[in-house]
């Protein structure tokens, strides 16, 4: 019996060993914080800042106003100068419209001018017409009459009853007779051409063009209405490409007038890098904000284990003061005095971390919990290996 409790004895001492060591010698960290990606909130216009009262860590959502910037003194010379043009443009709008207006009254007063006188041209022609028939007619009847003398004057001029002087002048009168007649129809076929001109429009004879004055000063004017025209069409586009323009401006104006700061994040207020009141530039950091989308687990390990480790691998980290072990993989390995990569995170490693070897985890369930998601700081420990009582730990949880 006695040896049977030596034996017993020393195999507890030995598991008890075994179980120490295996708790002490597999991979762990020396230190585990949560920590998140940090984003600047900048002035977008220069002016006067005005911030929304908020505590440092008070929780912020994505689009959430945190405060506005005001410029009274915004420039907006631009502005005046392009609504100047567009009050010059849309002078001239008008100015073409009322000379188009005119011109278009001008040729309608000239086309009802140039009817009346077509219309009284053709009845001047149609009137000298008819008197040319008519004188025709008496031609015609004088031609007569000499053609009967100068037959009679022939008769008796070969019985010799009648003198050869007197034959030879009425001989004479009938052949001016004749021409008188000849001559008639020529200016009746004349005035014919003319009449028949005039009804199309175009005017023949002496002093005359082929068309009257208002004809002509009508062509001028359609002539120039037409350069109106693309002078106005011209003015209108010029006065449309303005009021864009004054409407981007405006809005530019209005922007720097006034803007306001947005959270682009849902997270917390880190830090606030400028007062109520002050008077700030474009493009100034005012505040910082913590992604809490982005949170992950920062740790530091010894170099043995460091050298174990790889990208990918599965590990564990437990809370401080929790008895939650929540899964995790390594997403980084920066190695020692890693220092630069921790600019843009909230967290800073403090002076034992940078002496030792760093390593990144992505634990997804942090961001899934409520109490853990934005728990910046907090810390905890990293085991990289299965230890001898994590059944008694999973029996626990």
């Amino acid at each position: 019996m006695r040896i049977l409790r030596l034996l017993l004895a020393g195999l507890v001492i030995i598991t008890a060993g075994f179980v120490i060591a295996g708790e002490h010698l597999s991979g762990t960290s020396a230190d585990a914080v949560i920590n998140a990606r940090l984003t600047t909130v900048r002035a977008p216009t220069a002016g006067r800042l005005t911030l929304e009262h908020r505590l440092l860590g008070s929780s912020v959502t994505e689009g959430e106003q945190l405060g506005s910037i005001n410029d009274p003194l915004v420039d907006n010379i631009h502005l005046y100068e392009l609504i100047r043009q567009k009050a010059f443009a849309k002078a001239e709008v008008e100015r073409l419209t009322n000379m188009i207006a005119a011109i278009e009254q001008s040729v309608s007063d000239l086309k009802a001018k140039s009817e009346r006188y077509q219309r009284q041209r053709i009845l001047q022609l149609e009137a000298e017409l008819r008197a040319l028939t008519f004188e025709i007619g008496a031609a015609e009847a004088r031609g007569d009459e000499a053609e009967a003398a100068f037959k009679r004057s022939k008769q008796l001029t070969d019985r010799g009853l009648e003198p050869s002087a007197s034959f030879e002048r009425i001989r004479a009168t009938q052949r001016v007779a004749a021409q008188d007649l000849e001559g008639a129809r020529q200016r009746a076929a004349v005035v014919e051409i003319e009449l028949q001109a005039a009804r199309n429009g175009t005017f023949l004879g002496d002093g005359y063009n082929d068309a009257p004055y208002s004809e002509q000063r009508i062509s001028e004017l359609t002539l120039d209405q037409s350069e109106k025209q693309a002078l106005l069409t011209a003015e209108k586009a010029k006065a449309e490409a303005l009021d864009n323009r004054i409407n981007v401006e405006r809005l530019r104006v209005n922007r720097m007038t006034s803007s306001k700061l947005i959270s682009n994040v849902n997270g917390t207020i880190w830090e606030v890098l400028a007062a109520n009141g002050e008077t700030v530039e474009r493009g100034e950091p005012l505040m910082r904000l913590v992604n809490c989308s982005s949170a992950i687990v920062t740790l530091s390990v010894a170099e043995s284990v460091y050298n174990r480790l790889k990208i990918g691998d599965l590990a564990k980290f437990r809370v401080s003061n929790d008895q939650k072990v929540l899964d995790g993989t390594i997403t980084r390995l920066a190695g020692s005095g890693a220092e630069t990569i921790y600019r843009n995170l909230a967290v800073a490693p403090s002076e034992r971390h940078l002496q030792r070897f760093d390593v990144t985890l992505l634990v997804p369930t942090i961001r899934e919990d409520p109490a853990l998601a934005c728990a910046i700081g907090r810390t905890g420990r990293v085991f990289f290996e299965a230890r001898p009582l994590d059944f008694l730990r999973n029996l626990w949880l």
